[in-house]
């Protein structure tokens, strides 16, 4: 038999605000031509964008097993080999494919708006 209780003895439900991301503009996608990757400052840090073949991607710039600038690395195809110890991250998914690094790069939603790269760095108003 169900129980019975009085409505101030529920637990109540938290209330979360759903935001729309935070687009931020970076640069003209002009300026990056295909093959290549370009560092834009974005909230305090850098991302990095890859223009592949496949389309364009937008990771955090930092090694996550040495914190080297990937922007210094090398990119082929969807592979970013890393300059220091040559840990390699796949730039669609951020996952490591060949250590030292094990530990998965933050990849960011990007597009592109009046030929305009645009990252997504969270919620915002």
């Amino acid at each position: 038999m169900p129980v019975s209780r009085p409505a101030a003895q529920w637990p109540r439900r938290r209330r979360t605000a759903v935001t729309a991301p935070h687009w931020q503009r970076l640069f003209p996608l002009a300026e990056l031509a295909a093959g290549r990757m370009r560092a834009a400052p974005v909230a305090g840090g850098e991302i990095l964008v890859c223009h592949t073949a496949e389309g364009l991607y937008a990771l955090e710039n930092s090694c996550t097993h040495a914190c080297t600038r990937l922007d210094e690395g090398r990119l082929r195809g969807t592979r970013l080999s890393c300059p220091l110890h040559a840990a390699v991250f796949d730039v669609a998914s951020g996952r490591a494919l060949a250590g030292p690094a094990t530990a998965a790069l933050r990849t960011f939603p990007v597009r592109v708006v009046d030929g305009t790269v645009e990252v997504a760095t969270g919620a915002g108003g």
